[in-house]
């Protein structure tokens, strides 16, 4: 279904585009990134810091991370900052890349097996669909805080993957 290949680039996608979402939330008071802006996870931190808590919890199931210390319904408060969510970010995304990296074909096959606490069961799926569906969650999450930064007046960049810069 995927290859080790596609994992680098979606691995450095992502690190480009946080960096970029980061730029962005820069340009806005702290009030501004925590007012309840009517989305499904309230406001632009806390929609970042859901977005946080899915990557580590993957991340806790996919490779030697440890899991998020609160379950899915505390996720927008993981961190009480952008200063601290952005640096929580930085340590993700670099170990996503080093995880992303270190892949092999075997290592993307057979199946993923754990308990799911939002389904409330053991759910066993290929493994390669569970890591592409950690990269389209986070698309699909920051295109939310995409349209919300662009909302409150910030000045995004480009998402297109196409034209991610070979490194930034």
């Amino acid at each position: 279904m995927i290859t080790p290949a596609y994992c680098v680039t979606m691995a450095r996608y992502n690190t480009w585009q946080n960096r970029c979402m980061r730029r962005a939330m820069e340009q806005l008071p702290e009030p501004e990134l925590t007012r309840d802006r009517g989305a499904f996870f309230g406001s632009i931190l806390g929609t970042a810091n859901h977005l946080l808590w899915g990557d580590g919890m993957w991340m806790s199931r996919f490779a030697d991370v440890e899991k998020p210390a609160v379950g899915i319904k505390e996720s927008p408060g993981l961190t009480p900052t952008s200063a601290v969510w952005e640096a929580e970010r930085f340590r993700l995304d670099g170990r996503i890349e080093l995880w992303a990296e270190a892949l092999h074909a075997v290592d993307v096959a057979g199946n993923l097996t754990w308990y799911s606490g939002a389904l409330g069961r053991e759910v066993s799926k290929p493994f390669g669909l569970c890591i592409a569906h950690m990269f389209n969650h986070q698309t699909h999450h920051r295109g939310q805080i995409h349209a919300m930064l662009t909302a409150a007046g910030a000045k995004t960049e480009d998402t297109d993957l196409f034209a991610m810069p070979e490194r930034e």
